[in-house]
C-alpha cells in the first residue's frame, strides 16, 4: 500500500512532511547565463546588471543532471568554487535562473 502525499480532513487538504517545501525568503539564486556558465550568489538586479554577491560558481557536475545539482549541491559528483569577489553581469546574459536556498552552495 502505497502512501498519500496528500490527505484531506474534515474539507482542510494536509501533505506529508517529507513533500513540505518551506517558501524561498532570501534572493539566492542559480543563474545560468550563456556560454554555459553557472553561478549562484545573492541576486541583485539593477541597471540592466545582474549582481552577485556570496557568490559561487558552478565548475561541473557528472551523471547527476542539473537537477540533481540544484537538489545536492553539496554531493561529491557537484564542484563549487566559491568566487573571491561579486560576479558582475550583464542582464541579457542571463538564459534562467532558480531560486535556492540562502545557504545554497556555501
Amino acid at each position: 500500500m502505497s502512501i498519500p502525499e496528500r490527505i484531506k480532513i474534515d474539507s482542510t487538504e494536509y501533505i506529508r512532511a517529507d513533500q513540505f517545501q518551506p517558501p524561498r525568503t532570501g534572493t539566492r539564486a542559480v543563474v545560468v547565463v550563456d556560454r554555459g556558465w553557472v553561478f549562484a550568489g545573492d541576486v541583485t538586479r539593477k541597471d540592466g546588471r545582474i549582481t552577485l554577491t556570496r557568490a559561487v560558481w558552478v565548475f561541473r557536475w557528472e551523471s547527476i543532471g542539473f537537477d540533481g545539482v540544484l537538489r545536492d549541491p553539496k554531493s561529491s559528483k557537484v564542484t563549487i568554487r566559491k568566487m573571491p569577489e561579486a560576479v558582475d553581469l550583464p542582464a541579457a546574459s542571463e538564459i534562467f535562473c532558480v531560486p535556492v536556498a540562502d545557504d545554497w552552495g556555501l
